[in-house]
């Protein structure tokens, strides 16, 4: 696995906002002939809640490169922008309901 700073982000801004991951159980079973065998496979999805370690280093690494980029944008790009983000705010909580 290629570790770069892009990865990184990813994985920071994933534990920053929480995510969905499945677990998996596995209970294994010794056959008439010694060996092990899968018996019960148990598969549950689990929720990683936001961690605010994550959200503080996110907040202090990427604000000024947040600042920088809509310091540049016109106004009108500015409300494209809001725009763009209240309708992904509106779809994740059609999603979450």
């Amino acid at each position: 696995m290629e570790v770069n700073e892009e990865s990184l982000r990813q994985a920071l801004m994933k534990k920053a906002v929480g995510y969905d991951a499945d677990e998996q159980i596995c209970e294994f079973c010794v056959d008439e002939n010694g060996q092990e065998v899968l018996c019960k496979k148990k598969v549950t999805k689990k929720h990683f809640a936001p961690d605010l370690s994550a959200i503080k280093l996110v907040l202090e690494k990427y604000r000024s490169e947040l600042e920088q980029t809509y310091s540049k944008m016109t106004d009108e790009e500015l409300l494209a922008e809001k725009n763009r983000l209240l309708q992904l705010l509106e779809e994740e909580n059609e999603n979450a309901d």
